[in-house]
């Protein structure tokens, strides 16, 4: 996610922080590299004009200048801008349970929109507590209406469809209808994409918008396409004034052009992201923390949630009294394992950790592999090796690393590095600092 650009950004604050005092060419230099560091971006050239224009602006001036750190205020102020720049604050979402929410999804062909429908209803129902439908407006399409079906199987949503009907309006009208004394909180309507804009792509959704009164109208967009999807999320907010914009795919968008822009461009902002494949994959977009990662500074706040999301509270109070009293093993460390996975690829959790540099993490997805070569050795193990590995001689280990299809060495690595957290973990929980920090995964 934005891997280029914050590898740009973290060698040019590297080079401003090394220098004692700034002076006003220093900082035109700098100006110069974010300047293009952002354009090979693929953020909008009138975006990053005025973006270098205030950040210039106030980087000259005294706070700066005379500041003990002049390169770490420069940040400080880069990381402003940034976030204002993302800012979404003016858009507030109400989601109750006493009323029908009803939402729109709009947008081209393959930009996901129909993954993002169950995506958006699973993710509403989990932390909004509603009760969701989605509608299959979407006639066009070759296996539309069936994709949403199976996804709503998955995550057991009904999909109101009529594969007979052709008039998305009469669809809309009988799925407000059968929703009436079903208990539904949120409909969701899947519509039909293009694969460009045409006047009746555009006269249909106008159409149904005006059948259904949504109280909200996403627009769906591929973070990877850069600016075409900011330019064609122009043309739907003048036809739609849609509320705002789900972006997909930005786990994999290492430029960050569609995010940086498209709220400038359209005056809507990006709410929603879709961070991976899976249908949990959906989170909130929050621009400070956003900017927080772009800058690499971590994400704090977003890693405390996964780990709460993931992680059984009475469990790890239990796990935490285990490590004090010295009594953790290989069956802890693989639940631990477990929890780490269930929030999200590695790479992209050591994102958010503060402090890690960019660079060494150019091999982190290999680290998933490594995560699961772990798990298949301790699975490997009976539940007498699991809880004293002590007792792992030299055949178990060869037993064991053909259970799990290893060698001899991936074990024995296994058990010293397990040796080696143990007793870090020990040190960790026995000092003054760790007892007074409230951490997420509750090692107090």
């Amino acid at each position: 996610m934005f891997n280029n650009l914050s590898e740009k950004l973290d060698k040019i604050f590297r080079n401003l922080k090394g220098q004692g005092k700034l002076s006003e060419s220093n900082i035109k230099e700098a100006m110069r590299d974010i300047r293009m560091a952002l354009l090979e971006a693929d953020v909008n050239f009138k975006i990053v004009k005025n973006f270098i224009v205030e950040v210039e602006k106030r980087a000259i001036g005294q706070e700066v200048m005379k500041s003990l750190q002049p390169g770490h205020q420069v940040v400080k102020i880069v990381n402003e801008q940034l976030v204002s720049l993302m800012d979404n604050s003016d858009v507030k979402l109400n989601f109750q349970t006493n009323k029908l929410t009803k939402i729109m999804m709009v947008g081209l062909q393959g930009s996901g929109k129909t993954t993002a429908c169950a995506k958006l209803a699973n993710f509403l129902r989990k932390k909004h507590g509603l009760k969701p439908a989605m509608i299959a407006c979407d006639i066009y399409r070759p296996a539309a209406i069936h994709q949403l079906e199976v996804l709503g199987k998955q995550i057991d949503v009904p999909v109101i469809s009529d594969l007979n009907e052709k008039n998305v309006v009469k669809i809309a009208e009988y799925a407000l209808n059968w929703v009436g004394n079903k208990n539904i909180q949120l409909m969701i309507f899947d519509t039909a994409g293009r694969l460009h804009i045409d006047t009746e792509m555009m006269d249909e959704v106008k159409r149904l918008k005006d059948a259904i009164k949504p109280d909200y109208i996403f627009f769906v967009a591929d973070a990877m396409t850069g600016q075409d999807a900011v330019n064609v999320a122009k043309e739907f907010n003048g036809l739609l004034d849609f509320t705002g914009v789900l972006l997909t795919k930005l786990d994999g968008d290492s430029r960050g052009g569609a995010a940086l822009s498209i709220k400038a461009v359209t005056n809507k902002p990006v709410l929603f992201v879709g961070i991976g494949e899976k249908i949990p994959d959906l989170e909130p977009f929050h621009p400070e923390r956003m900017a927080s990662r772009i800058l690499g500074m971590g994400d704090v706040l977003s890693l405390i949630e996964k780990a709460q999301d993931a992680i059984d509270e009475k469990e790890a109070d239990k796990m935490a009294e285990r490590m004090k009293k010295n009594q953790f093993t290989l069956s802890d460390f693989l639940a631990q394992l477990q929890s780490i996975k269930k929030m999200g690829p590695l790479d992209q959790i050591l994102k958010m950790i503060p402090g890690i540099n960019m660079n060494s993490l150019k091999d982190a997805k290999i680290e998933d592999g490594k995560l699961k070569r772990i798990e298949a050795i301790i699975r490997s193990m009976t539940i007498q090796e699991r809880e004293n590995p002590n007792v792992i001689n030299g055949s178990r280990r060869i037993r064991i690393a053909k259970g799990s299809g290893t060698s001899v060495q991936d074990v024995n690595t296994l058990l010293k590095q397990f040796e080696m957290m143990k007793t870090m973990m020990k040190q960790m929980t026995s000092s003054k600092a760790m007892k007074n920090l409230k951490l997420p995964f509750n090692m107090k």
